[in-house]
């Protein structure tokens, strides 16, 4: 048996998806603390969301989709979807909080042998519409910096979001 084969024997399916779910959270967490001082401003068009509220916005989603999908776990969804919060580091904790949110609400309906209340066939698919929502909106966000003639450097940029998915066990 190979080094790879036997390592992929050892964790399950269920780990790498949680594992994909925490990568794609660090993306997200890296790319806000990445943007520029000014940068939370900026819109994709003029008549897009700003970057702080598309922020705001993956996190109450988050949050709405727990609650709809996985009411027992009792998520508090917050008041306003486009919340103004421009404060990186509270975005991040709540981005972390949110993330954790998703975690448990798939891992408590695959424990529990249950589909989700809501929108989903079974509970794998809540992860991975997320993964595919924010991923909507990195683009978002990177499309509002290059529209301000402030584009990323692919390099930098790549090491702490790209980089996060590809490369083996260097990112944590």
């Amino acid at each position: 048996m190979t080094p790879t084969t036997s390592h992929l024997n050892q964790h399950s399916l269920l780990d790498a998806l949680l594992d994909s779910w925490r990568r794609n959270n660090t993306i997200l967490v890296n790319l806000l603390r990445a943007l520029p001082e000014d940068a939370m401003e900026l819109r994709a068009l003029d008549d897009s969301q700003t970057v702080h509220a598309l922020f705001m916005h993956m996190h109450y989603c988050r949050l709405v989709f727990v609650h709809e999908c996985t009411p027992e776990l009792g998520v508090t969804v917050p008041q306003d979807e486009w919340r103004g919060e421009r404060d990186r580091d509270r975005i991040a904790a709540m981005l972390d909080e949110s993330a954790e949110a998703m975690r448990n609400a798939v891992v408590t309906r695959l424990q529990a042998g249950r589909p989700m209340d809501r929108h989903y066939d079974h509970p794998i698919l809540l992860l991975q519409h997320f993964v595919w929502h924010e991923g909507y909106h990195h683009g978002q966000i990177k499309l509002a910096l290059k529209r301000a003639g402030r584009p990323f450097d692919d390099e930098e940029i790549g090491r702490v979001t790209w980089d996060v998915w590809m490369e083996k066990d260097t990112w944590r």
